[in-house]
């Protein structure tokens, strides 16, 4: 399974959960507001695209909203304080994506 996971600059929340979960899906991570935001194509290539917070699933509708009506869309509802790789987020990453997958 593709998963892609999104956040808000694609540096902590988003890129601790790739590399996390890398040993078992196929992922790659993404930023919705910074200088190189998320296109089309990670989009498109992902089974599963999962959001942290439930407002990038409403941006995912409105940039695109074709690839919005297609695709499966989880949401964390992980907020945005975090640091990369921080053991609370780790902890918090595993069982919100089991409760969910």
């Amino acid at each position: 399974m593709k998963l892609l996971f999104l956040c808000n600059q694609g540096q902590n929340r988003s890129k601790t959960a790739a590399q996390l979960f890398a040993d078992r899906f196929e992922t790659e991570s993404a930023g919705l507001y910074n200088s190189n935001p998320v296109t089309k194509s990670p989009l498109a290539w992902a089974d599963t695209i999962i959001v942290m917070e439930e407002r990038h699933r409403t941006e995912i509708a409105s940039r695109f909203p074709a690839i919005y009506l297609q695709k499966r869309i989880l949401t964390l509802n992980i907020p945005d304080i975090f640091r990369y790789d921080q053991p609370e987020l780790i902890s918090l990453l595993k069982s919100r994506l089991a409760q969910l997958l």
